[in-house]
C-alpha cells in the first residue's frame, strides 16, 4: 500500500483528492493538511511514501515546506499538484528536489503520477514541459552536463528534450536523422544513469 499525505488549503480539493486516491486498491491517504508548516509536521508524524501538495497556500507555501522536508529526509518524494504553471515555481520545485509537478486539470493523471513517484520516478505533466519550453528565461547552464561526460551534441539534445521536443522535431532542429537522435538519447540515458526522457528534463532544470 502506498501511503500518501495530501496538503491543500482548499478543503474541497483535499476531500476530493482523498476520495480519488482512496478509491485505488494500492493507495491510502494517511493524513491531510492545509498549509506548508502542517505538511512538515505531518511528514514527521507519518513518514509517508508520497506527499501530494499544492504550492500557494494561505498558511504557508508548499515550496518552503518541500525544501524543509527534503532537507531532513533526502529520500522524501514530493509531488506538486497545483493550478500554477509558473516557470519560476516549476524550476524552483525541480531544483529543490521535488519528484513531480502536475497541473490541476485531468484527475485521471493523479493516481498514476503518485504510483510513479512512489516507485522513484520523476513526473512532469505535458503542459508543464510545454510551459517551460515557451519561457526563454528558464534556459539553464549546461556546464554540469559537460562535466558528466556529455558531448556538445548530446547537450544540445538534452536541451531540446527538456523543451518537450520529440525525436522528429529534434532531428529537424539539429539537422540529423531520427535514428541518430535515438542513439544520442540512449547514450545520454546511459551516461547520466537515467531511465527516460522525463528524467532528462527534470535533471536539466535541477542543474540550472
Amino acid at each position: 500500500m502506498i501511503r500518501v499525505i495530501v496538503v491543500d488549503d482548499d478543503p474541497f480539493v483535499c476531500a476530493s483528492l482523498e476520495t480519488i486516491l482512496n478509491a485505488q486498491d494500492d493507495l491510502e491517504v494517511v493524513a491531510k493538511g492545509t498549509s506548508g508548516p502542517e505538511a512538515v509536521s505531518l511528514y514527521e508524524a507519518h513518514l509517508p511514501d508520497v506527499v501530494l501538495m499544492d504550492i500557494q497556500m494561505v498558511g504557508g507555501d508548499g515550496l518552503s515546506a518541500a525544501e524543509q522536508i527534503i532537507a531532513a529526509h533526502a529520500d522524501a518524494r514530493v509531488l506538486f499538484l497545483t493550478t500554477f504553471a509558473d516557470d519560476d515555481y516549476i524550476v524552483r520545485a525541480l531544483h529543490l528536489g521535488a519528484k513531480g509537478y502536475l497541473i490541476k486539470q485531468n484527475v485521471t493523471d493523479i493516481a498514476p503520477a503518485v504510483r510513479a513517484v512512489a516507485a522513484g520516478q520523476n513526473v512532469l505533466g505535458d503542459e508543464v514541459v510545454g510551459h517551460i519550453s515557451r519561457t526563454p528565461e528558464t534556459r539553464v547552464s549546461t556546464d554540469g552536463f559537460a562535466k558528466l561526460g556529455l558531448t556538445e551534441r548530446e547537450i544540445e539534445v538534452v536541451e531540446l528534450v527538456a523543451q518537450g521536443l520529440d525525436n522528429h522535431e529534434i532531428a529537424a532542429e539539429l539537422f540529423m536523422g531520427e535514428g541518430t537522435v535515438r542513439n544520442h538519447i540512449s547514450a545520454i540515458l546511459q551516461k547520466l544513469q537515467l531511465k527516460n526522457r522525463t528524467q532528462i528534463a527534470v535533471m536539466y532544470y535541477r542543474m540550472g
